[in-house]
């Protein structure tokens, strides 16, 4: 934007409501997956594709989701997945069997995916390099805070059982929010035309989309499924539809087109790097998270809503300093990111010892301080890290961008699961007990540490010094206004 947006305080909390609406449903629906069995009387299969479902199509459709803000107007897209999102929700609460949920939750991803690129889209583009950095550090408060909801928040809604709703008070929920969040938006984001014409380059959504799908899905599902011949086929074939896919890319851009994955963005040293570090912290808080909650279920034979609230250190620490840690990051640079990724080191290494030395012992009480040292440490990571990898973006590829990165996250947490995963439940094998689900858990964890120290080093490639401003765009001109009328 050519001007400072006067109004960027106030858009900042109904950008960020979406991103807790998005993460809120992402996590409360594996806390209601007993109420849906009883209910609808949903298979396994079923309920991996209402759990799983969600996920890959939001992560197939968020490059999309992030070149149509670019093209067509981060306000427009995120209005137009804010209201689908809310309608999604309500489906999914209105579902009378497994196959009518399974379909709703597909389409809640895929609107899930027009919305949420356009949250760091916007907070690039409206936020002057200045104060960046605090609305990212809210940013990170958010995702600390809507993981550890959708476990604590979802149990509280399913115990209370408001107005006799059960599992679907978990979606329904979602509508006076949207209708809010909606209003909200629709008054505060500022109208701005793009200088391009429109061009959605659909071979490329075809490619791209189908090859994130080829990959996700068998990681969702292989495990359960124990890893059947399609699912090896299935990774195989994405890495080929891939390949083609990104070559129809480079071809399309160098003969003048508009693409729909910009590929300029990876000659750019702090974005790659940076999703390097998105990778390696993903597949580590991903797996570690979903290892943790198995020995704590399943192991210790805690409740969903016990186990939730054992992970609450972990959040409060995550949110505290991820505003508190802004004048760190203010003073020291990206050091404050090297920082963090070091004390999420001991963090999980006190985790290991303590699996080691005390085994089916372990409680809740004794995972209070490693937890609160790794939310302590992540708290530091999260806004650093994104901050770093977007400092070099433009604002008019900040849609794609934050599409690109939001797409790696969501992969390595769905890879880093699988494959950590496999490990976990190789070395448990049928045994069951608190001991064996420590001894699985602290192998599994041992695996992350790695995870850890690699990202560690990774901080120390980025480019030194405080994240850049993204390089200047030329200014943006006003709608007209019958164009601002529709969007």
């Amino acid at each position: 934007m050519s001007e400072l947006e006067p109004r960027r305080w106030w858009i900042l909390p109904v950008l960020l409501s979406a991103t807790f609406m998005y993460g809120f449903d992402g996590n409360a629906v594996n806390v209601a997956i007993p109420s849906l069995q009883q209910d609808l009387h949903a298979g396994q299969v079923a309920l991996e594709l209402v759990v799983g479902g969600y996920a890959f199509s939001y992560a197939m459709g968020l490059v999309t989701g992030g070149r149509l803000g670019d093209l067509l107007g981060h306000r427009r897209m995120f209005l137009t997945g804010m209201a689908g999102f809310t309608v999604a929700s309500v489906l999914c609460g209105l579902s009378q069997n497994s196959a009518e949920l399974v379909g709703a939750r597909f389409i809640q991803g895929l609107t899930a995916a027009v919305m949420v690129p356009q949250v760091l889209a916007l907070i690039t583009s409206i936020f002057p390099a200045t104060e960046r950095p605090k609305a990212l550090s809210w940013f990170g408060v958010v995702m600390g805070l809507c993981g550890i909801a959708g476990q604590v928040l979802g149990g509280l809604l399913l115990t209370v059982q408001l107005f006799d709703l059960g599992w679907r008070v978990i979606f329904f929920v979602n509508l006076p929010i949207g209708i809010v969040v909606f209003a909200l938006a629709w008054q505060l984001l500022p109208r701005v035309a793009s200088q391009r014409k429109p061009g959605l380059d659909p071979v490329g959504v075809v490619g791209i989309s189908g090859a994130i799908a080829l990959a996700l899905v068998p990681l969702v599902i292989g495990r359960e499924e124990g890893w059947p011949a399609w699912t090896f086929v299935s990774l195989g074939a994405s890495v080929v539809v891939m390949a083609a896919a990104l070559l129809w890319e480079r071809r399309l851009a160098n003969s003048g087109g508009q693409p729909l994955l910009d590929l300029a963005l990876f000659r750019i040293r702090s974005f790659n790097t940076g999703l390097a570090i998105n990778i390696a912290f993903m597949a580590f808080f991903a797996s570690s998270m979903f290892t943790l909650s198995l020995l704590l279920q399943t192991g210790l034979g805690l409740t969903a809503l016990q186990a939730g609230l054992t992970f609450v250190p972990l959040a409060v620490l995550a949110m505290a300093t991820s505003l508190l840690g802004r004048p760190l990051v203010a003073k020291y640079g990206l050091r404050t990111l090297t920082f963090g990724s070091l004390i999420n080191v001991v963090g999980v290494l006190l985790l290991v010892l303590e699996l080691h030395t005390l085994g089916g012992a372990v409680g809740p009480l004794w995972m209070i301080l490693p937890l609160a040292v790794m939310g302590f440490g992540q708290g530091l990571v999260l806004p650093s890290l994104i901050g770093a990898t977007l400092s070099g973006i433009r604002p008019e590829q900040a849609g794609v961008a934050a599409g690109a990165l939001t797409t790696t996250q969501q992969f390595a947490g769905a890879a880093g699961l699988a494959a950590i995963g496999v490990l976990y439940f190789a070395t448990l094998g049928s045994r069951t007990g608190a001991a064996s689900y420590a001894s699985a858990t602290e192998i599994a964890l041992w695996v992350d540490l790695g995870v850890v120290v690699v990202m560690t080093v990774l901080t120390l490639l980025l480019p030194k010094g405080r994240p850049a401003a993204p390089a200047p765009a030329p200014a943006a001109k006003a709608e007209e206004p019958a164009a601002a009328a529709n969007n």
